[in-house]
């Protein structure tokens, strides 16, 4: 094989992946279980902090987490960005936000998927519910998405 000017050119065919399943412990496994029952849960840093998605260790001090508490379902959209084309990897096959939401009692914001229907409707600060698949499996997209409250 050679380019267009002769030259020899090489090639490497190669797959990334990753055929492995992980292990999600007891933190992550009370998140993906609460899900599955349509609850959201976080975890609560020795300085009161909740952590949603939960973590097993603080970020700002390493030490280990294990109180799990209740939040939301409800939460305010903190950013967004706007998706017009939507990918077949995408959790909605219509144009939607990724958006940034600190659920009700929670300190930090989960990354998901928020269906307005249209980008006009969409705003920081505006509250906003999960929309629950109808046959939870415990993972993060038993949330399909979230969706505006009533009169937000």
């Amino acid at each position: 094989m050679s380019d267009a000017q002769g030259n020899p050119s090489f090639s490497a065919p190669h797959s990334i992946e990753y055929a492995y399943r992980r292990s999600v412990g007891p933190i992550l496994s009370r998140f993906f279980t609460g899900l599955r029952d349509r609850q959201i849960v976080g975890t609560r840093t020795a300085d009161g902090r909740v952590l949603v998605p939960p973590a097993e260790y603080d970020p700002d001090t390493g030490e280990a987490v294990d109180e799990v508490v209740e939040v939301g379902p409800s939460g305010v959209v903190t950013s967004w960005s706007w998706i017009v084309n939507p990918l077949p990897a995408h959790p909605l096959d219509h144009p939607f936000a990724f958006a940034l939401v600190k659920l009700d009692g929670a300190t930090t914001s989960l990354l998901h998927a928020v269906d307005t229907g249209n980008e006009s409707l969409m705003r920081t600060g505006m509250r906003v519910r999960p929309r629950w698949r109808d046959d939870p499996q415990g993972e993060i997209l038993d949330i399909q998405c979230f969706e505006p409250e009533e009169g937000s």
